[in-house]
């Protein structure tokens, strides 16, 4: 058990969370809170946001704070960094996370609904993993990221037509590879995970016909858990995955395999 713990540890370390007032980050937030780590969680609904820190930091006793920052813009981005840094004395590890989703026909989509989901799911992920690839190499230190993608990034979903955030996922897949190749040098690994259908406060609300395809069409016939995709990220982030850099993890119960 020791070994277990040893290679799974975030002991430590200060991780980042953007997209962690709820959901997967949230969720992944306290697994990551419980193998060691501090927190800063960034996320726009701000409120929501210092609550699931201070629900983390009280229920596994590790320091967390939270910052209201809008993804899609590097001024909040770098100032926010700045700050958690001041407050929490570094920061090591990024679990770059938030994302949105719109299923809307492209033929029925506005230019501002792609381009809002183009900003927050691909700008804001470059843009967070640009200002802290920043942090580390100013301070000449190792790190690592992991992206969120999706499985949507390798497949087409069906009956839902959502091409922005497919097309936006996808990108995230090779934005991942490609910083992964330029920060090698760096000692900075980044990857991503691709989760399939996950069942979160967002995906509760969809129609209930789709969540039962998406059951069936699923070899494992269910949806996945948020706290089921924490043990992947735990992994990447640590150093078990020291010779891990540009892999995408996909999480998906066996949809993309059939």
């Amino acid at each position: 058990m020791d070994m277990l713990k040893k290679l799974f540890s975030l002991e430590g370390k200060v991780v980042l969370i953007t997209g962690g007032a709820q959901g997967i980050g949230k969720a992944v937030a306290e697994h990551i809170a419980a193998v060691g780590a501090d927190l800063v969680i960034f996320d726009k609904q701000g409120e929501k946001a210092q609550a699931a820190a201070k629900a983390i930091s009280k229920e596994y006793q590790r320091k967390a704070i939270a910052f209201e920052v809008d993804v899609t813009k590097p001024e909040e981005i770098a100032a926010a960094i700045e700050k958690a840094d001041a407050e929490m004395g570094k920061l090591d590890l990024l679990f770059n996370n938030a994302g949105i989703v719109l299923q809307k026909p492209v033929v029925d989509l506005e230019p501002n609904e792609w381009l809002k989901v183009i900003d927050v799911n691909l700008n804001g992920i470059f843009f967070v993993a640009q200002a802290f690839g920043r942090y580390l190499i100013s301070r000449n230190k190792e790190g690592a990221i992991v992206n969120t993608a999706s499985m949507s990034g390798t497949i087409v979903n069906y009956p839902q037509r959502q091409a922005s955030y497919n097309t936006s996922k996808a990108a995230v897949v090779q934005l991942t590879k490609s910083l992964a190749v330029e920060w090698a040098d760096k000692g900075i690994r980044v990857n991503c995970i691709s989760p399939g259908y996950i069942f979160t406060e967002l995906t509760s609300f969809v129609r209930e016909d789709w969540q039962d395809l998406w059951k069936e069409l699923t070899p494992t016939k269910r949806m996945g858990k948020p706290e089921e995709l924490a043990g992947a990220v735990i992994y990447l982030l640590s150093d078990s995955a020291s010779f891990a850099t540009g892999t995408d993890l996909i999480i998906d119960g066996g949809f993309t395999i059939v």
